[in-house]
């Protein structure tokens, strides 16, 4: 019985410290709670007012989206401790915890770092900017946003292709659009009987003709290989890089036709067979 009595006295006085603890942090609980609903609301509201006047200050497009970012995540962090200081934990505790676990976090997110690192290569050498059209990692796309831990690129199929930062700092990119023109690699086999010259300047007429051809360089037909089945000349015209699909399409098609309004064959793979009567 008094084993009992022991019991119900230590339920008690447990209820009764939970009780006192629940009036003195519920306040500071929901206070804080409050707060931080209230912080994320602010943080995003400046996030997009920060993300528009530096759309009207005509700031690079491709830094917006990563300034923006970092500044919102840097706000967020801030909050985040201004919180923890309202339910009662030291600040200068919290920041050494903080800090403590921001290195394991490190070191078990060496990746996710060396992304980020890799941003800040991209903002600060600008290999490749917001509209660009690159190559890295064996992936092709027009750039469509660089953000604090990777780019995003539009792929020719309309994909999204997302290539982690730290990939691309490290590796090897090709900027079809820095020079502001491409060349548009094409090739076309004509039959071995075929006049060259002829058909040289039957696809230069092509070339010439289209209104997404550039000028200079001037646009270039030559024979390229003495292949199995047919004679491969290499046509090279040059455009800007946002036409090079228009061009390449084209230019593809109207070789066809025009070929075949000339009677120059494009000839079909053949094998000649010799047959020995014994």
């Amino acid at each position: 019985m008094s084993e009992i009595n022991s019991a119900v006295q230590q339920m008690e006085v447990l209820t009764s410290k939970a009780y006192e603890l629940g009036l003195e942090y519920a306040p500071k609980l929901a206070l804080a709670i409050v707060t931080l609903l209230i912080g994320l609301l602010v943080i995003r509201g400046l996030g997009k007012i920060l993300q528009a006047s530096m759309e009207r200050a005509k700031v690079d497009p491709t830094l917006i989206p990563f300034i923006s970012s970092l500044t919102t995540w840097i706000l967020k962090i801030l909050l985040f401790i201004s919180v923890a200081s309202m339910i009662g934990i030291a600040t200068t505790s919290f920041i050494a915890v903080l800090g403590a676990a921001g290195l394991a976090v490190g070191l078990a997110l060496q990746g996710s770092l060396a992304n980020f690192a890799g941003g800040v290569l991209i903002m600060t050498f600008k290999p490749y900017k917001v509209g660009d059209l690159i190559e890295s990692q064996g992936h092709l796309g027009v750039v469509k946003e660089v953000q604090i831990f990777n780019t995003i690129l539009t792929s020719p199929e309309h994909k999204q292709v997302i290539i982690p930062n730290g990939a691309v700092s490290n590796g090897s990119i090709v900027n079809y659009t820095a020079e502001g023109k491409i060349r548009v690699d094409l090739t076309i086999g004509i039959a071995y009987d075929a006049d060259i010259d002829k058909a040289k300047s039957v696809l230069m007429d092509v070339l010439s003709k289209h209104d997404k051809v550039i000028a200079e360089p001037a646009p270039f037909v030559g024979v390229v290989e003495l292949a199995d089945s047919s004679v491969n000349l290499a046509v090279r015209p040059h455009c800007l890089p946002e036409h090079y699909w228009d061009v390449f399409f084209d230019v593809n098609e109207e070789m066809k036709k025009s070929l075949d309004q000339n009677s120059i064959t494009i000839p079909f793979p053949q094998r000649d067979v010799h047959m020995i009567n014994s």
